[in-house]
Order: C-alpha cells, then sequence, then structure tokens
C-alpha cells in the first residue's frame, strides 16, 4: 500500500515539492493518517510548501 500512496504523492509533486493541501488529499483519498502522509514524503526527500499552519 504504502508504494501506491508514494507514487500518488510523486504524481503531485513537482520539482521536489508537494502542497500541505495535496498531501492532505492523498491522505484522504488512501484513507491514511497525514502523519503517515508525511513520514512517505519524507523518505521520499520532497519538501512541503504552502502549509496552511504555516509551519513549512
Amino acid at each position: 500500500m504504502s508504494e501506491e500512496i508514494k507514487q500518488k504523492i510523486k504524481e503531485r509533486s513537482v520539482d521536489g515539492k508537494i502542497s500541505c493541501a495535496q498531501a492532505e488529499a492523498v491522505a484522504a483519498e488512501c484513507g491514511v493518517s497525514r502523519q503517515e502522509v508525511g513520514k512517505l514524503i519524507n523518505e521520499l526527500e520532497l519538501k512541503i510548501v504552502a502549509c496552511q499552519l504555516g509551519c513549512f
């Protein structure tokens, strides 16, 4: 399952970055926690941008 999620993350990333909203959308689509998606984003060495909380 995590390989499928990683693929969805890669499809939505641009120039090594993915928006917070896109990451949340992947989590909702795949039925996993945002934390799980965040872990996979770290494994893929992508940066999170446009964070709604201003953390990244």
